[in-house]
């Protein structure tokens, strides 16, 4: 499947960004079983060349008794009570890439021709997530597979984090980690077979960990409305950032989301 074609079947019938604890926050203080909103998101993009990726967003969530859905991923409740849940989940995996928009004279410094690499896909994927919630914050554990055979990778994440509340803001420091396998991480961050074919260096970075800090912030407006914003860091581990794919500075990967809700 395109990755363009992908991003129309996700994006118009989602809405929004995955995973994300923000489609949570705003789905929970709202109260409400539909959201609707619009986001702007900014992502300071590793790739050699590349910068800063501005993407607006509609913002849709669902919570059913057992379906929901929650930005760019959504599920069944295989169990939910109070304090813990499990859920099937399915999840759109967007780090993929247009070589038309990376930099050639970025990738030639590397000792890459732009002519020898082709674009990456977008994919999704499928699995299990559980959540823990209680007096001392929420931790999140995910298992996470590609079901499309764009990767044939698969993922497993963990996040801690610990609502804070101020008058009507709630502000939600989190810090998480992903780790990606052989093939997940080789096929964003590495060069394929057909690439180095054409000349490209070989270069696999093997099985890798991304840990990362995020901040939430959410803000309600009327009994209806609600503005939030999030801020995420990701440091790269060097097998990754030594990839001729990325910045040769290139030492982590930032991005801003903010945008507005609406309950129904």
């Amino acid at each position: 499947m395109s990755r363009h074609l992908l991003q129309i079947l996700l994006l118009l019938p989602s809405a929004a960004f995955a995973q994300s604890s923000t489609s949570d926050v705003i789905a929970e203080q709202l109260d409400d079983r539909w959201t609707l909103g619009v986001a702007l998101s900014l992502s300071d993009s590793p790739y050699a060349g590349e910068d800063i990726r501005p993407r607006p967003f509609p913002l849709v969530t669902y919570q059913g008794e057992r379906i929901f859905w929650r930005g760019l991923s959504g599920g069944i409740h295989a169990f939910k009570g109070d304090a813990f849940a499990l859920d099937f989940i399915v999840s759109g995996r967007f780090d993929g890439f247009d070589i038309k928009d990376l930099g050639r004279v970025e990738l030639a410094a590397n000792g890459v021709d732009a002519e020898h690499l082709v674009d990456r896909d977008d994919g999704v994927d499928v699995g299990l997530a559980a959540s823990w919630e209680g007096r001392a914050g929420e931790i999140k554990l995910r298992a996470l597979v590609d079901a499309t055979d764009t990767s044939s990778g698969y993922e497993f994440a963990v996040d801690y984090a610990y609502p804070l509340q101020f008058g009507k803001t709630k502000v939600v420091p989190a810090v998480g980690a992903r780790w990606l396998s052989d093939d997940l991480a080789d096929y964003y961050y590495g060069t394929l077979d057909e690439e180095v074919a054409r000349g490209a260096p070989l270069y696999r970075p093997g099985a890798s960990v991304i840990p990362e800090l995020s901040l939430g912030v959410y803000r309600p407006i009327g009994k209806k409305w609600m503005f939030f914003g999030s801020a995420k860091y990701e440091f790269l581990p060097s097998e990754i950032t030594d990839s001729p794919l990325l910045d040769k500075d290139a030492s982590g990967a930032a991005g801003l989301r903010i945008g507005f809700s609406r309950g129904f």
